[in-house]
């Protein structure tokens, strides 16, 4: 019965609560404070949570360890950083410039996220690395070595898209569930521990065009699966390279 449950809207505790004016409404443009290095590490160890909003390529070649990627670029962006977070986190951004720091911020107010932010890392990662501060990577796979590596070591695949996405056409095999029930939703458990998959498989995540896909990784990191890679491009692309796929019904729907 969960599975047929809609999705309820990001963030609806606090959006609830300001409209009814338990929480005050931001009367201004709200302005994210610049954090150091030394003070993101401070924060975290206190319990604040990391949303890398750069792009999946950005965010692949270096991020802060146990860090939530949500792209900015997504016009979803204030959605799914409240559909991933916690409720009630506190969150710390990391941008590529101070400009997008402000964006997110902005757009964080229309679900009333925006009283959460901490701040965001001065200089982005370029400071985290000088400062000297581990980094963690997301390898990316594309569409032609992620079907060559099929055949050869039996690499394992999950799909996060939407049910009506998967039903239209997916990779064989593939194991499927969408990133929004890896985290749960009100009163709906998460799912990921629902997997069928090990923390140790290798396992390649795939979504439309490989953002939603780098924002499930970033979930499944923080659960342990350890060997995960990112498929640029997503089933857009495979679709593009001609690759088989089959259909809800087990149907070849795209040769």
């Amino acid at each position: 019965m969960q599975d047929e449950q809609p999705l309820k809207p990001a963030n609806i505790l606090n959006i609830v609560a300001t409209n009814q004016g338990k929480r005050p409404l931001t009367a201004t443009r709200p302005v994210a404070k610049p954090l150091t290095p030394g003070q993101v590490v401070e924060l975290m160890e206190a319990g604040h949570v990391v949303v890398d909003a750069r792009s999946s390529a950005e965010y692949g070649a270096g991020h802060i360890p146990g860090s939530y990627n949500v792209q900015i670029s997504s016009p979803e962006f204030e959605q799914r950083v409240g559909w991933i977070t916690p409720d009630e986190s506190s969150i710390i951004l990391v941008t590529e410039n101070a400009e997008d720091a402000q964006r997110c911020i902005y757009n964080m107010a229309f679900i009333a996220l925006d009283s959460n932010v901490s701040g965001f890392l001065e200089g982005g990662m370029d400071a985290w690395m000088g400062a000297g501060k581990p980094l963690e990577i997301t390898p990316q796979i594309d569409v032609h070595s992620l079907q060559r590596r099929l055949s050869e070591n039996g690499l394992q695949v999950l799909d996060v898209r939407e049910d009506d996405e998967w039903d239209e056409g997916h990779i064989e095999n593939a194991q499927f569930m969408p990133y929004t029930s890896l985290a749960p939703q009100l009163d709906i458990p998460a799912r990921i521990d629902n997997l069928p998959l090990t923390h140790d498989q290798n396992i390649a995540v795939t979504c439309a065009t490989g953002k939603r896909s780098s924002t499930a990784i970033s979930m499944l990191r923080r659960h342990g699966y350890k060997h995960l890679y990112n498929v640029t491009g997503g089933m857009e692309a495979w679709e593009k390279a001609g690759f088989r796929m089959i259909d809800a019904a087990g149907n070849i729907c795209n040769i």
